[in-house]
């Protein structure tokens, strides 16, 4: 994998995504993407082989990346090509496996949109409430594939969404964190 500030060999295998070659939508989104924080944990939300999870921990090396999937062979393959790099502040994981107490400063995804509006939307929520206030999460999606639907059901949902690329047929997103709970933001346990 080449991009103008990292160059990376990375192994791959069948039945990880995109195992052929670095996906198109990932390629736009760590193309256009702003730096990561340069500390605290990150998160890489679909890891697959590694791509993304490598390039956060390359461009903030103090920073602790949490690199997590569903799939155990892509968890496993992006461990072995993080250590492989020299990346030791990688934690690949299976997505049951993130303790629950840690948050994000910045979540990177090319979200599995695949999978149905139904389990994207929960897997979604899911870790974008770990931002931590202030965090954002840049994701990458294809326009036909439903961009622009995303953009406002998460804008829906409370998270302030805007477009910040649109490249070669995909969008990247960046998605603020939540406001925190309030007198006038009620939680699911404290409803009005």
């Amino acid at each position: 994998m080449v991009l103008p500030d990292v160059h990376f060999r990375l192994a791959t295998d069948s039945g990880v995504f995109s195992g052929d070659r670095l996906d198109p939508g990932t390629r736009v989104l760590l193309e256009t993407v702003p730096p990561p924080p340069a500390g605290g944990d990150l998160l890489d939300l679909g890891c697959g082989y590694g791509p993304v999870a490598l390039t956060m921990a390359a461009r903030a090396p103090e920073a602790t990346v949490w690199a997590v999937d569903v799939n155990r062979r892509a968890v496993e393959l992006c461990g072995r090509n993080a250590t492989a790099a020299g990346l030791y502040k990688v934690r690949s994981v299976h997505a049951d496996e993130v303790p629950p107490q840690v948050r994000f400063a910045a979540i990177w995804s090319n979200p599995a949109i695949r999978i149905g509006k139904p389990a994207l939307h929960a897997m979604l929520t899911r870790w974008l409430d770990r931002l931590v206030p202030g965090g954002t999460a840049h994701l990458v999606v294809q326009k036909h594939l439903g961009a622009d639907s995303l953009q406002r059901w998460l804008t829906g949902q409370g998270f302030a969404t805007t477009r910040v690329a649109s490249r070669s047929a995909y969008r990247v997103l960046a998605v603020s964190a939540r406001p925190a709970p309030g007198p006038d933001r009620p939680t699911e346990e404290h409803p009005p």
